[in-house]
């Protein structure tokens, strides 16, 4: 706080003031300094922001490249029905239309005016030097914390939320038993119907027609009842399997190629086998060179009956593999799986029906 002067006189005035000018002009420097600090450290943050924003970036492009490529799927399986359908009623039909809409919005911006108030010199003096002491003048550090803070939060609150595709498809998790009645001998089905193991050891079973005599498969008790349904089976550690959805009146007896998944006209299904996966239906095969040499712990089955749609998906990173597009299905349809056979002592392990509305552990 300064005194006012004793002596009023213009010397001792003029004086007075040069020291008042310092004492700002000191004081400005002290301000830029703060103000060199303040910009330093915003500098940091934002880079720290722009990182964590460059991260979210990565993430969504990555489920967005996944999430067209599961769409790209879908639409080819559709595509390559409607061309089949195509070439069978060329003379009945051939004209498909499409439109396109697009919005746009535009924002505006308010803007505020600034008011200055004037007062006597000696005072805006006073009052100036009181208003601008640098010790008055800090930087919310907690919230700038708390800013990166949330920041860090919302790129880990987007990863748990991708890929949508897996959300979505979560959402239309569906419980699946094994039905033991139905599995090859030489296949063993745990008690809960969640698993199933191949031995060389033929097992004492009673024979029934829905029991597979040939094929290693063994389907679901239950066929789906919902118009959309998602299951995933964990196929870790393998290197032969086959996984699909099959009608009921698949054949079951003897050597017919149609007792194979997918093999007929009644089942379609995704096989690996050392490395190489391949789509099947109907006999026709579809080698999958976009996955070749991936392994995957899961795989996810979709199947949407108003669509006629079955997508398989390397379930791990929704990674699509195969869509078919069936039209309309004509029955219900049950789950089926083959362990496939021992493969020189390298395809031991069980393959194991998931909980398909949770996720897949990080190893």
């Amino acid at each position: 706080m300064m005194k006012a002067q004793t002596q009023d006189t213009p010397i001792n005035h003029q004086q007075h003031l040069k020291r008042q000018r310092d004492i700002l002009a000191f004081r400005m420097k002290k301000l830029s300094s703060k103000q060199s600090d303040f910009n330093s450290k915003t500098a940091t943050l934002k880079e720290k922001i722009k990182k964590k924003y460059d991260d979210m970036k990565r993430v969504l492009d990555e489920d967005f490249r996944i999430t067209l490529s599961q769409l790209d799927l879908e639409t080819e399986a559709m595509e390559r029905t409607v061309e089949d359908s195509i070439e069978k009623c060329y003379l009945l039909t051939q004209e498909i239309d499409q439109q396109l809409a697009e919005l746009s919005a535009q924002m505006e911006k308010d803007q505020h005016q600034v008011q200055e108030k004037t007062s006597e010199m000696e005072e805006r003096i006073i009052e100036t030097l009181k208003k601008t002491d640098p010790e008055l003048i800090q930087m919310d550090e907690f919230k700038n914390e708390q800013l990166l803070c949330l920041t860090i939060n919302l790129l880990l609150f987007i990863r748990s939320q991708v890929p949508v595709t897996k959300k979505l498809f979560q959402s239309y998790a569906q419980e699946v038993v094994l039905d033991p009645d139905s599995a090859h001998p030489k296949l063993v089905v745990s008690p809960e119907g969640n698993s199933v193991t191949y031995t060389d050891t033929w097992q004492e079973v009673s024979e029934n027609p829905s029991r597979f005599d040939t094929t290693l498969n063994v389907i679901s008790q239950n066929a789906f009842t919902d118009v959309r349904n998602y299951w995933e089976v964990q196929v870790s550690g393998k290197t032969y399997w086959e996984l699909g959805l099959t009608y009921p009146k698949i054949p079951r007896k003897g050597r017919e190629e149609d007792c194979w998944l997918g093999r007929g006209p009644t089942s379609w299904c995704v096989e690996y086998f050392n490395g190489d996966y391949t789509a099947w239906h109907n006999g026709v095969p579809h080698e999958l060179t976009h996955v070749s040499g991936r392994t995957f712990q899961r795989i996810g089955i979709f199947s949407s009956s108003e669509g006629g749609l079955i997508c398989f998906l390397g379930a791990d990173t929704m990674t699509p593999l195969y869509s078919f597009c069936a039209g309309t299905f004509t029955d219900l349809l049950y789950q089926a799986v083959c362990p496939g056979h021992e493969n020189q002592g390298t395809n031991r392990n069980p393959l194991l029906i998931c909980d398909a509305s949770k996720s897949a552990p990080t190893l």
